[in-house]
C-alpha cells in the first residue's frame, strides 16, 4: 500500500464586507477531496488576527490531514452561538504542498449563514472553482527562504502578548505579512539584548530595498526596542542589514507602531526615510465629523506604506471634526511619486461616518508642494459611497503658498512652460496628435500638439483666458499602432511662478476617441471635484424609433462644458433600441448648474432616431438630476456630417442622499454594548427605555457596562429617536462615566450610535435618575438635548403643602421623559417651586403625570398647576390646570393625576 503523507492546509477565510458580516459564532469546516475527507473541525485560532471572522478580514487557519488528494469541496457551518451570530462569507482559499508543488484551490460562497437572512441556513457547501485557482501550480523554484534574525535592545521591557509582523519589499513584489513568532513551543522571543532567529518563504522579490515591521496595538503594551534586522536568503547567499535602533511604542518617540527601514547594500543606493505629512480635509455639511477611529495608505510608484492608524493630529483640538484640516506624520520609505491613497475607517463611535472632502500629502514640513487626492463623498455604511473605505487617485500636485489669484490675473506678461509626459514611442511611430483644451474664468483656448513620445514641452502665453480652471484633452487625432499613455502635464508660469502638475494617468487607445480632464491645481485654493455624471438616453416606444449608428454626447453648464464623449468606439457602431434605456457614465470636472446637452448622431443606414428625453444624473452631494426632454425624432441621411442637435434643461431636482435601503425587515431586535467607567463596586440596578417614532420598549435591564454586547428586544417603535437610562435605587453618590453606546439591529444590521462625549449618568454628581441620548443617523439630526423649567404652584387652602417626594412624567408629540423626581423642590401652601430637567426635545408638549410617594406626616397635596417651558425663553409656556388633591384621604384618595 502507498502510505499517505500528512500535509498541512492553509485555509484562508474571507469574510465579507457588507454590513454585520462578522460573527462571533464557532464556525467548523470540513474538507474534501479525492480521497476522502478531513472530518468536521472548529477554527479555533487564527494565524494573523487576534479577532476572528471580522467585517472585511482574512483568518488563516491550518488543518493537519492525511493527503485528500484533489480537494472538491468544503462544508462550512458555524452553531449560531451569541448574538448578531450571522456571518456572510465571501470566499474560502485552501493552501497546501505536496511533493514539489504548491497547489491553491478557491471556494466561492457569497453569502450569508444566517438563520435570519438568505435562505435562513447556517451550512453551506461550497464547490470549488475550477475556472479559477483549482490546481494552480506554484513549483518551489519561484519560492525564497530568508533566514531572519532579530535584535532586541537591552532596556526593551520584557516581552508581552504582541503579534510582531515583517513585510519585505523588492523590484518584483512584496511578501505577505510574515508572523514572527517563536518556532518552538514554550520559547520566549525578543527579550532584552536577545537575538531571535526566524526562517520565513516569499515569492520571488527581485532586488529588495525596504522593510516594514509592526506591533499589534494591544492593551498594556510597553513597547519594543528594536535594535537591528538581518535578512539572509537561504538559496543566494545574498545578505541584508537593517540598522532600526528605535522604539515601537505609543508612549515613546514618535508614537508610533509601525517602522520602515531601507535596505543598505553596496550594490545598491539606500532610499531616503520621509516623513509624509497627511492632511485630511473635512467637509463643512451636518454629520461631517467623525469620531471613528481613520485608517490611510499611501501608494506610490515603489511600493505603499501599509495601513496606518492617523492617531496624532498636528492641529489643536479634537481630531476630524466638521470642516477642519488636520494633519499627521506618516513616517516611510520614499515611494517617489505618489499615485494613490486608500482611506477609510473602522465605524467605531457615534456618527462615524465622515464627509470627506480631500486628501493632501507632501513629503516633508518642508516641502512647498503637495500631492491631492479629491473625493467630496461621503465614507459612511449608509451614505454616498454606501463604504467606510475608499480608493482615492491623485489628481496631481500643486504649491503650498502661491501669490493671489488677482496678482496672477493682472500680470498679464510670461509664459506657460507646459512639460508632457508619457510612455516612449518606437522610432516607427509617427507623433501623436491631441488637442490640449484650456478652461479659464474668461474664455478657452485649445492647441492642437503633436506629441514625440517619452517628453514633449510647448510654451504659450495663454492670454486673455483668465485664471485656468481646467485641462481638458482629447485624442488621438490620429492613427496610432499601439496604445500610448499620458502621464503628467507639469505647468509652470513664468511671470507669477505659479506651478501645478496634473496626474493624467490614462491610455489613448488606437480605436478610441477619448476626451479627460482635470481640475487646476493651485496653493490655498480647493479644486473643483471630478464628478461622475449617470447618462439615461430614452428612446421613444414607437414603430422604428430605433436607429444605429455614431452618437455623442456633450453636456453644458454654468462652469464650462463636457467637451464631446462618445457613445462609440472607431471601428463599430451603437444601437438604440426601441423603447429602451441605454446608461452611460462620464467623468467630468465639475460643471455647475446643468443648462443644456448637445446631441450628435449619424446613421450610415439612413436610420431615424426617436430620442424621447436625456436624463443626467450627478453623483455628488447633494444629488441632482436633471431632466432633458426632445420627444422627436433625429433624422440625417448625409454620410459625411453628423446632425446635431441642442437639447434645454426641462426640469431639476436636488436632494440630500438618502440613508441605504435595508433588505430585511426589523424584529426589533437590537445588540447592545454600553461601555463606562467610575462605576460604583455595588452595580446599580438600571433599566433602559428605547423610543421610537411609533412608540417606546417596556423598561429593561442593562445586563452590564463593561462594553459586552447584550441584547434588548424593543418591538415595533419605529426608527429610533432616543435611549433613556433609568436608575430604579435611590440616587448614586456620584455620575457614571458613559464611553460608548452602539445599538446594531440582528436583522438590518443597521447600526446606530449616540453622543457620549462628555457625557455622565445620572449626572457628574449622581444626583439625577434619568439620562437621555438622543440616536445620530447619518440622515438626518439628532433631536437637540432641551433644558425644561418646570413651576409647581401649590394651592392655597388649608394644608395645601406636602413633605412627600413629587415626581412628574412629562408627555409630548416626540415622547415622554420618563418618571422624574423633583429636586430641591418645597411644596408649601402657596408656594411656587421651580426645578430643572434635562431631556431629549419631547415637542409638543400635550399632558404631564404627576405623582407622590404617600410618605410623612401630612403627605396630601393640593395641586394648582403645573407650568413647563424652555429655559431661557420667554415664550412657548405650557400650563396643566389640576386644582385637586393628591390625597389618600381627601375626595377620591388618589395621589397621581393626569394633567391634559
Amino acid at each position: 500500500k502507498l502510505l499517505l503523507l500528512v500535509l498541512v492546509y492553509e485555509v484562508h477565510v474571507y469574510t465579507g464586507a457588507k454590513l454585520g458580516a462578522a460573527t462571533d459564532a464557532n464556525v467548523y469546516i470540513n474538507l474534501i477531496g479525492t480521497r476522502g475527507d478531513a472530518g468536521k473541525r472548529k477554527l479555533h485560532r487564527s494565524k494573523n488576527n487576534h479577532v476572528k471572522f471580522r467585517r472585511g478580514q482574512m483568518d488563516i487557519f491550518c488543518i493537519k490531514a492525511v493527503s485528500l488528494g484533489d480537494l472538491e469541496k468544503v462544508l462550512i457551518s458555524h452553531d449560531g452561538a451569541g448574538p448578531g451570530n450571522g456571518w456572510y462569507l465571501d470566499k474560502i482559499v485552501i493552501k497546501h504542498k505536496e511533493g514539489k508543488e504548491a497547489r491553491e484551490v478557491v471556494f466561492p460562497c457569497n453569502r450569508w449563514l444566517d438563520e435570519y437572512q438568505d435562505d435562513g441556513k447556517t451550512e453551506r457547501e461550497l464547490i470549488a472553482n475550477s475556472n479559477a485557482t483549482k490546481n494552480v501550480i506554484f513549483f518551489f523554484c519561484l519560492a525564497q527562504q530568508w533566514r531572519v534574525q532579530v535584535k532586541t535592545d537591552g532596556d526593551s521591557p520584557r516581552p508581552q502578548e504582541c503579534k510582531r509582523t515583517l513585510v519585505i519589499y523588492g523590484s518584483k513584489g512584496k511578501s505577505d505579512k510574515l508572523l514572527l513568532s517563536p518556532q518552538t513551543p514554550g520559547q520566549v522571543c525578543f527579550l532584552p539584548r536577545a537575538t531571535d532567529e526566524f526562517i520565513v518563504e516569499t515569492g520571488e522579490l527581485g532586488d529588495v530595498y525596504k522593510i516594514r515591521v509592526s506591533c499589534d496595538d494591544v492593551p498594556g503594551f510597553e513597547g519594543w526596542h528594536l535594535k537591528s534586522f538581518h535578512l539572509e536568503q537561504l538559496h543566494t547567499k545574498q545578505e541584508l542589514n537593517f540598522d532600526c535602533k528605535c522604539w515601537l511604542s505609543l508612549n515613546r518617540e514618535d508614537a508610533e507602531l509601525v517602522r520602515e527601514f531601507p535596505a543598505v547594500s553596496e550594490d545598491q543606493k539606500t532610499l531616503p526615510v520621509c516623513k509624509y505629512v497627511v492632511s485630511v480635509h473635512i467637509g463643512d455639511c451636518w454629520g461631517a465629523e467623525t469620531f471613528a477611529n481613520v485608517y490611510i495608505t499611501l501608494y506610490g510608484k515603489r511600493g505603499d506604506t501599509g495601513v496606518r492608524q492617523l492617531r496624532t493630529s498636528l492641529a489643536k483640538g479634537r481630531k476630524f471634526e466638521r470642516n477642519k484640516v488636520d494633519s499627521f506624520l506618516v513616517e516611510a520609505v520614499s515611494l517617489s511619486h505618489l499615485e494613490k491613497v486608500v482611506i477609510g475607517h473602522d465605524g467605531e463611535g457615534y456618527g462615524a461616518g465622515m464627509y470627506l472632502k480631500m486628501v493632501t500629502v507632501k513629503e516633508s514640513q518642508d516641502s512647498d508642494k503637495e500631492w491631492v487626492f479629491p473625493l467630496w463623498n461621503w465614507l459612511d455604511s449608509h451614505l454616498g459611497l454606501c463604504d467606510t473605505i475608499c480608493e482615492i487617485v491623485t489628481v496631481g500636485r500643486r504649491l503650498i503658498s502661491s501669490p493671489k489669484l488677482s496678482e496672477i490675473n493682472r500680470d498679464s506678461s510670461g509664459l506657460w512652460i507646459m512639460d508632457i509626459t508619457g510612455s516612449d514611442l518606437s522610432k516607427e511611430e509617427d507623433p501623436i496628435r491631441l488637442s490640449f483644451i484650456f478652461y479659464g474664468t474668461l474664455s478657452r483656448k485649445k492647441l492642437l500638439l503633436q506629441v514625440t513620445g517619452k517628453a514633449t514641452q510647448i510654451r504659450d502665453e495663454l492670454a486673455d483666458i483668465g485664471s485656468i480652471h481646467k485641462v481638458q484633452v482629447t485624442g488621438p487625432h490620429s492613427k496610432l499602432k499601439q496604445p500610448w499613455h499620458l502621464d503628467l502635464l507639469h505647468m509652470k508660469h513664468t511671470g507669477t511662478k505659479e506651478e501645478m502638475c496634473l496626474a493624467f494617468d490614462c491610455w489613448f487607445s488606437p480605436n478610441e476617441d477619448k476626451c479627460v480632464e482635470l481640475p487646476a491645481l493651485y496653493a490655498d485654493q480647493e479644486p473643483l471635484p471630478v464628478v461622475e455624471y449617470t447618462i439615461h438616453l430614452h428612446t421613444g416606444d414607437l414603430k422604428k424609433a430605433d436607429a444605429t449608428g455614431e452618437a455623442y454626447l456633450c453636456i453644458q453648464g454654468e462652469k464650462s462644458d463636457s467637451g464631446k464623449q462618445w457613445f462609440n468606439s472607431r471601428n463599430s457602431l451603437i444601437t438604440f433600441a426601441r423603447g429602451q434605456v441605454d446608461v452611460f457614465k462620464i467623468k467630468a470636472v465639475h460643471l455647475g448648474k446643468l443648462k443644456q446637452v448637445l446631441v450628435g448622431f449619424r446613421s450610415l443606414k439612413n436610420d431615424e432616431w426617436f430620442l424621447e428625453k436625456i436624463v443626467v444624473k450627478e453623483v455628488l452631494y447633494p444629488f441632482s438630476v436633471y431632466v432633458f426632454v426632445h420627444n422627436d425624432w433625429i433624422s440625417k441621411h448625409s454620410k459625411k456630417d453628423f446632425a446635431e442637435l441642442a437639447i434645454p434643461l426641462k426640469e431639476t431636482s436636488v436632494a440630500s442622499p438618502l440613508p441605504k435601503k435595508f433588505d430585511t425587515k426589523s424584529r426589533g431586535r437590537w445588540q447592545t454594548w454600553v461601555h463606562c467607567t467610575q462605576v460604583p463596586e455595588e452595580v446599580p440596578d438600571i433599566r433602559v427605555v428605547v423610543f421610537g417614532r411609533k412608540g417606546k420598549s417596556p423598561p429593561q435591564k442593562v445586563q452590564n457596562l463593561n462594553d459586552n454586547p447584550f441584547l434588548l428586544i424593543v418591538g415595533d417603535i419605529g426608527d429610533i429617536t432616543k435611549v433613556s437610562f433609568v436608575l430604579s435605587a435611590p440616587r448614586l453618590g456620584r455620575g457614571i462615566k458613559l464611553h460608548k453606546l452602539r445599538l446594531q439591529d440582528l436583522d438590518t444590521k443597521q447600526e446606530l450610535g449616540f453622543p457620549t462625549k462628555a457625557q455622565w449618568l445620572f449626572g457628574e454628581d449622581g444626583s439625577e435618575t434619568v439620562t437621555e441620548l438622543a440616536a445620530v443617523r447619518p440622515d438626518k439630526p439628532p433631536l437637540r438635548g432641551v433644558l425644561y423649567s418646570i413651576s409647581i404652584h401649590t394651592g392655597t387652602l388649608p394644608a395645601s403643602g406636602t413633605d412627600a417626594e413629587v415626581f412628574i412624567t412629562v408627555f409630548g408629540d416626540q415622547g415622554d421623559s420618563c418618571k422624574r423626581k423633583l429636586r430641591h423642590a418645597n411644596f408649601e401652601r402657596g408656594q411656587v417651586c421651580i426645578s430643572e430637567m434635562r431631556a431629549v426635545d419631547l415637542g409638543q408638549l400635550s399632558k404631564v403625570l404627576v405623582e407622590h410617594h404617600n410618605v410623612g406626616y401630612g403627605a396630601g397635596w393640593y395641586l394648582d398647576k403645573i407650568v413647563i417651558h424652555e429655559s431661557g425663553k420667554t415664550d412657548g409656556q405650557y400650563a396643566f390646570l389640576c386644582q385637586q388633591w393628591l390625597d389618600s384621604g381627601v375626595g377620591d384618595a388618589q395621589m397621581d393625576r393626569m394633567l391634559k
